[in-house]
C-alpha cells in the first residue's frame, strides 16, 4: 500500500497563475508535480491546502501525495535532491508521514494570511508588498477589523460565481500593524473565500481613508453584495503565512 505524506513548502508567487494546475498556464502545483515524479520515478498527484491565486506568495503551504516509497523519511538526501531541481522561488522544507486518510486541505483547521502594503517608495517591496502612498488611520482601520468577529458570512468579499456551499467563516483574528512606513494585515480563520482577503483589505483601506464609515462597513457586509465592498488590492501584497492541523493525522 502506498505510504501518505505532507510536504510544507514556501513560493514566491510571481511568475506563476494561482497554484493550482491550469491549461495554458504555469502552475506551482504543476511544476511541484513534475519534479517530486522525476525525483520518485512514479506518476505523483500533489494535493494541496487551497488554492492562491495568480501573483499570490506563500511562506508556508502544505500539500499532500502518496509514493510507493516507503523508505521516503530516511533518505536524507531527499529534500536536497527535491530542491536541486525546483526553480529558485519554489523550495521544499519538510515532509511528514500522515495517516492514509489525511488531507492537506480538508482537514486543516486553519490558516493565516498576511497583506503588506508600503507607504514610502521602496523598490525593494516592488514583489512583495503594495505601494499605497495614502495617509491611513489604523485605528479606525482595527474598529472595522473588529467588527468581523460579529460576522460569518462574507459574501460580499467573494468572488463572484464560485463553486461553494457556503459562504460562511470563522475569523478569530484581524488587525493590522504598523512600523514605519510598512503596514501589515493579519488575518485568520477556519475557511477563506475567494478573493475574500484582497475584498476586505480594500474595503478597509476605505476605511483608513475616511471614505466609508464603520456604519458603511457594517452595511457591506450586512448586503451580501460584492458590488458594495471596495476593489480588491494587488496580488503581489498577499502571503499565505499558515495552516494548522490536529496533531493526530502524523505518524
Amino acid at each position: 500500500m502506498k505510504s501518505r505524506y505532507f510536504i510544507q513548502l514556501s513560493y514566491k508567487g510571481t511568475n506563476y497563475h494561482g497554484w493550482q494546475i491550469q491549461p495554458n498556464a504555469i502552475s506551482v502545483q504543476e511544476v511541484l508535480t513534475n519534479s517530486f515524479s522525476t525525483i520518485l520515478r512514479e506518476d505523483i498527484e500533489i494535493t494541496g491546502a487551497g488554492r492562491t491565486d495568480t501573483g499570490v506568495h506563500s511562506s508556508y503551504f502544505v500539500a499532500h501525495f502518496e509514493t510507493n516509497n516507503s523508505d521516503l523519511l530516511s533518505d536524507k538526501k531527499f529534500l536536497f535532491k527535491i530542491n536541486s531541481i525546483l526553480p529558485r522561488d519554489i523550495a521544499v522544507h519538510n515532509i511528514k508521514l500522515v495517516k492514509q486518510d489525511a488531507h492537506a486541505r480538508f482537514d486543516a483547521s486553519s490558516r493565516t494570511y498576511h497583506y503588506f502594503i508600503h507607504t514610502k517608495k521602496d523598490p525593494f517591496l516592488l514583489e512583495s508588498s503594495y505601494y499605497f502612498p495614502k495617509d491611513l488611520n489604523i485605528e479606525l482601520m482595527n474598529k472595522a477589523c473588529d467588527l468581523l468577529y460579529n460576522y460569518t458570512d462574507f459574501t460580499s468579499f467573494s468572488k463572484l460565481h464560485t463553486d461553494v456551499k457556503t459562504n460562511n467563516c470563522k475569523i478569530t483574528e484581524a488587525f493590522w500593524s504598523q512600523e514605519e512606513h510598512k503596514i501589515k494585515f493579519t488575518i485568520s480563520a477556519d475557511r477563506f473565500l475567494r478573493n475574500m482577503v484582497r475584498a476586505i483589505v480594500g474595503t478597509t483601506l476605505e476605511v483608513g481613508r475616511e471614505k466609508l464609515s464603520l456604519d458603511d462597513f457594517i452595511q457591506i457586509i450586512e448586503s451580501k453584495n460584492r458590488s458594495e465592498a471596495g476593489v480588491s488590492v494587488p496580488a503581489q501584497g498577499l502571503f499565505l503565512t499558515n495552516i494548522t492541523y490536529d496533531k493526530s493525522i502524523y505518524i
